[in-house]
């Protein structure tokens, strides 16, 4: 499966100067948060693709209007081809504002989940906005990352955690890919493409 990851800001080359090849043969589209709306409407015209998303810290603005033709998927888990997707989106709070937690907060998101958990048998690939707590995090609160996320980990061994929200730009040593036992941690910062056997 060609899985295309998004996250934080909007790559030219798919928007502005539309490259359609960056599109072929993707299977499923994942947005990690804080892009513009319009941008995952517009990429609907262009692919077959499912675009699914979860809200970054920034994504107050979805309350109006929301991507068209695609799926938000906060707090479910969406089947697509038999690979299970937990969407977990927001980050740490360091002020009063939508989708933003406190890691108690989102440890309470995580426990409501327990049945559909139980039912699905787990999770293929967590798609969060936050990364986990030091896989891929910085040391201020505004992207410190959440332990609960590797409590799921550790917990149901998912392929991926996909996650944004720490940008290339904030660190001279940004790395797109870690690891946390057989899970990659992947950050989608503008777009990467991701193809995985599941």
């Amino acid at each position: 499966m060609r899985i295309m990851i998004l996250a934080d800001q909007a790559e030219p080359t798919l928007w502005e100067f539309l490259d359609r090849r960056k599109l072929e043969g993707v299977d499923l589209i994942l947005s990690c948060g804080d892009l513009p709306a319009s941008y995952l409407s517009f990429l609907t015209c262009f692919t077959h693709a499912p675009i699914l998303y979860v809200h970054g810290n920034h994504d107050a603005r979805y309350a109006q209007k929301p991507p068209e033709g695609c799926t938000c998927i906060e707090d479910q888990i969406y089947v697509h081809e038999g690979v299970r997707i937990l969407g977990l989106g927001g980050s740490m709070r360091y002020r009063k504002a939508p989708h933003m937690y406190t890691e108690r907060e989102m440890q309470k998101r995580v426990k409501k989940l327990r049945f559909k958990l139980w039912r699905r048998k787990g999770f293929d690939i967590l798609l969060a906005h936050s990364p986990a707590y030091q896989l891929g995090d910085s040391d201020d609160l505004a992207h410190t990352g959440f332990q609960v996320f590797n409590d799921l980990i550790d917990k149901y061994h998912p392929k991926a955690l996909v996650h944004g929200h720490v940008h290339q730009s904030y660190t001279h040593d940004f790395k797109r890919i870690r690891q946390r036992g057989d899970t990659l941690a992947i950050n989608g910062f503008g777009y990467y493409i991701w193809d995985v056997d599941i």
